[in-house]
């Protein structure tokens, strides 16, 4: 049967089956789903574990005389397996195919992969570890499904983040949900109580980039192009998390947005904030919100390696032309 992380505490509560895969690029997920499993491994008397890494096909030879020498002292045994590839050739599947095959009742097998591709999936040991166990294929958390599950965990530590918090410890951490959770960690061991605000995961998790992240906020509302600039380069240069930068300059462009189409729905944190917000309005109908979403996605993704380019020269045009639209030179205007 196939699983998800989410489903897999539901089935262990019913019952333990024979095998157990664990595939899948996600580091945090798998090991929790891989914890789970020997969780319940444990409650079920399998008191002894053998851990097997296969690199090369020589390494079967020793699962196979792992799985042959039963302790004396211990009934049962959890076998696991981990495959730093998903591709384990001839030999592999048919260690595989045999032990799964087998299913001696003493014997409950964990085997840890990669994300597996087609040709992966449809061989013979995965087709027979269905047959009569569990495949658990964890997939990276995107969009609304990360922030879910960032709700999700920051509830279990006693936190309730504020949608603002939320987009940005999003924006931070999207990719890896172990930095996420280390995040919410430092929160919850900070004390942190009641609604957890975007300055509370600021000071948290980058202090010494807070004040200028909120300054920049205010230049580019204000539309000083030179001050904005200035301080671009200066966060650049005392290595400031480019993804903590853009998430200044796209609020910028939504509490614009917001403010000048009217959707916005709490009033500014605090007075300089509402001059700045009142001062881009002005400016509001000049500005192209499509080009300057557009300058966005392209910084994100050369943050995240899937565009080339420089992230921070396409913010600080993303910056010019939030202050001073329209005198961007077409030249750079992508």
């Amino acid at each position: 049967m196939k699983l998800t992380s989410d489903s897999l505490a539901a089935q262990l509560a019913q019952r333990l089956l024979p095998a157990y895969l664990v595939s899948g690029d996600e580091p945090l997920l798998a090991q929790e789903a891989a914890d789970a499993v020997r969780a319940g491994a444990r409650a079920a008397g399998f008191s002894e574990r053998g851990v097997h890494f296969i690199e090369r096909a020589s390494d079967w030879d020793d699962v196979r005389g792992g799985t042959a020498n039963l302790s004396l002292f211990a009934a049962r045994r959890l076998i696991e397996i981990r495959l730093a590839s998903a591709k384990i050739g001839v030999a592999g599947n048919a260690a595989l195919t045999a032990l799964l095959s087998a299913r001696d009742p003493d014997m409950l097998f964990l085997i840890l992969a990669p994300r597996l591709d087609r040709d992966a999936q449809s061989a013979e040991w995965v087709r027979t570890l269905e047959a009569s166990g569990a495949w658990v294929q964890v997939w990276p958390l995107e969009g609304a499904r990360m922030g879910g599950w960032l709700k999700t965990r920051a509830r279990a530590l006693g936190l309730e983040l504020q949608a603002d918090a939320l987009e940005l410890l999003s924006a931070r951490t999207e990719g890896n949900l172990l930095a996420a959770q280390q995040e919410l960690s430092k929160l919850a061991l900070l004390g942190v109580q009641g609604a957890v605000t975007a300055d509370a995961v600021l000071a948290a998790v980058a202090d010494s980039a807070r004040f200028d992240v909120f300054q920049l906020g205010e230049a580019l509302l204000n539309g000083d192009t030179a001050r904005a600039l200035r301080m671009l380069a200066g966060l650049r240069a005392e290595g400031t998390e480019a993804t903590l930068v853009l998430w200044a300059l796209t609020k910028a462009v939504r509490d614009i947005w917001n403010a000048h189409t009217g959707a916005a729905n709490r009033a500014p944190a605090w007075q300089r904030q509402a001059v700045a917000l009142a001062q881009a309005q002005r400016r509001a109908p000049r500005l192209s919100f499509r080009g300057l979403i557009r300058r966005a996605v392209r910084a994100d993704r050369m943050i995240k390696g899937r565009l080339s380019g420089d992230a921070w020269d396409e913010m600080a045009l993303l910056a010019a032309e939030l202050c001073a639209p329209g005198r961007v030179p077409l030249a750079l205007a992508g």
